[in-house]
């Protein structure tokens, strides 16, 4: 019996969450520890300067949305790939000779080469094989690797901090590095027993192949401003406040809007954008319906939980779960937890149009997102100097984008229903 799409997007989400569940539970858990007895200052450090270096590599998961369509629609998988070795490889030599020096001596931070250097290689690995899997909607190896890293990352970072004797900062650059070649190897091994890739070689570039090469550069622009949405907050934090409160968004915020992203918006992109692409390709209507019912369904449901959940109890989890000189970041999470509805419902949005290859459109509404996000953080600031004006301006980018792809959606929508 045929698997319809619907039922293998909720196996796949199902399976994803609960995949994300453990890493949030080993990771989240991690980083609470290390929030015990590490130097608020030295874990700031960390992820900023992993959120400078990630966004220069991110802007290559943009090419897995192009890449899903147009293997979807061709079929080409050798052509696809080889385009984007080429671009990464592009991508890591300039992040490489552009990004370092920037850390080094524009921003002065005091990180090491070689550390870094591993990072942009390591990240440049787990990219690559991200993306293969993500083409031939191999659902299993990416629900595998969804726990996998968190669980070795720590692994790695015990071993160096207390085997190794390395200092706590060296062991995370350590940890990060060496679990993201690990994850690498393990999605090589896993994908080649079911798709042996053909080796590097040269591209003949027709008319469909140029199509995609541009797809994905729109992709990788919308990738990046999707990423540059949160490194934004962070300037913004880091510009016009402390850094007692950089460590507050760093520590206890941002990693909050992570694992709820990975929880429940990546899978949208991992699960439910695939199968869209396949039935827009066949003009199968009815499952597309049935797929965004049962998404949005799912966004209210899980929105309106966690804006009960932080209302009412933001202060009392903060407490529990960090040091107390983490308290000020309730209210921020608070405030967050109105506008993760508008995440969700906007990834299935984007999806939706992208999977009709409007990748243009798609890159615009982030745009719109990106200046709402600063435009609104000016209006904001003038009536409150606490750091939550940063989380409001964040929230007003993502309503934006949902009410300008609502419109495109409803565009795409009535014409689709007249064909048929």
């Amino acid at each position: 019996m045929q698997v319809t799409s619907i039922e293998r997007v909720k196996r796949a989400f199902i399976a994803g969450i609960w995949a994300t569940l453990v890493s949030i539970t080993i990771g989240f858990g991690f980083k609470i520890w290390l929030a015990q007895w590490v130097a608020k200052e030295d874990l700031a450090l960390y992820h900023t300067v992993v959120d400078i270096v990630s966004l220069s590599l991110i802007l290559m998961t943009g090419f897995r949305s192009s890449m899903v369509v147009s293997y979807s629609q061709t079929q080409n998988d050798r052509d696809i790939t080889n385009i984007f070795r080429y671009s990464l490889i592009a991508m890591v030599l300039l992040t490489w000779g552009v990004v370092l020096p920037y850390i080094k001596h524009r921003l002065h931070i005091d990180v090491e080469y070689f550390h870094l250097v591993g990072i942009i290689l390591g990240m440049g690995f787990k990219v690559y094989f991200t993306n293969q899997i993500a083409m031939y909607r191999m659902y299993t190896i990416s629900n595998r690797v969804t726990w996998l890293e968190p669980l070795s990352q720590v692994m790695i970072f015990l071993t160096c901090f207390y085997l190794l004797q390395q200092s706590a900062i060296a062991s995370l650059f350590f940890s990060l590095m060496l679990s993201s070649i690990a994850m690498a190897g393990f999605m090589f091994f896993n994908r080649r027993k079911q798709i042996a890739t053909t080796p590097l070689a040269s591209v003949n570039l027709d008319p469909g192949l140029r199509n995609f090469v541009k797809k994905s550069f729109t992709a990788s622009l919308e990738a990046g401003a999707s990423i540059l949405m949160i490194y934004i907050t962070v300037l913004m934090t880091i510009g016009h406040f402390s850094i007692d409160e950089l460590g507050d968004f760093q520590v206890v915020v941002r990693p909050i809007i992570a694992y709820l992203t990975l929880l429940f918006v990546f899978p949208i992109y991992r699960f439910v954008f695939p199968e869209l692409a396949v039935c827009v390709r066949k003009n199968d209507l009815e499952q597309i319906k049935q797929i965004k019912r049962w998404v949005y369904k799912l966004a209210v449901i899980i929105g309106a939980g966690f804006f009960t959940l932080m209302l009412c109890f933001s202060h009392e989890i903060v407490s529990w779960v960090f040091p107390p000189q983490y308290s000020k970041a309730a209210p921020v999470l608070m405030h967050f937890s109105m506008f993760f509805v508008f995440m969700m419902l906007n990834a299935y949005q984007l999806a939706f149009i992208k999977a009709h290859g409007l990748f243009t459109q798609s890159l615009i509404i982030r745009i719109s997102g990106i200046l709402a996000l600063i435009g609104s953080y000016y209006i904001y600031s003038r009536i409150t100097d606490n750091v939550v004006a940063v989380i409001l301006a964040l929230g007003s980018g993502y309503l934006l984008m949902f009410i300008l792809s609502s419109i495109v959606e409803r565009q795409i929508s009535i014409p689709s229903s007249i064909k048929m």
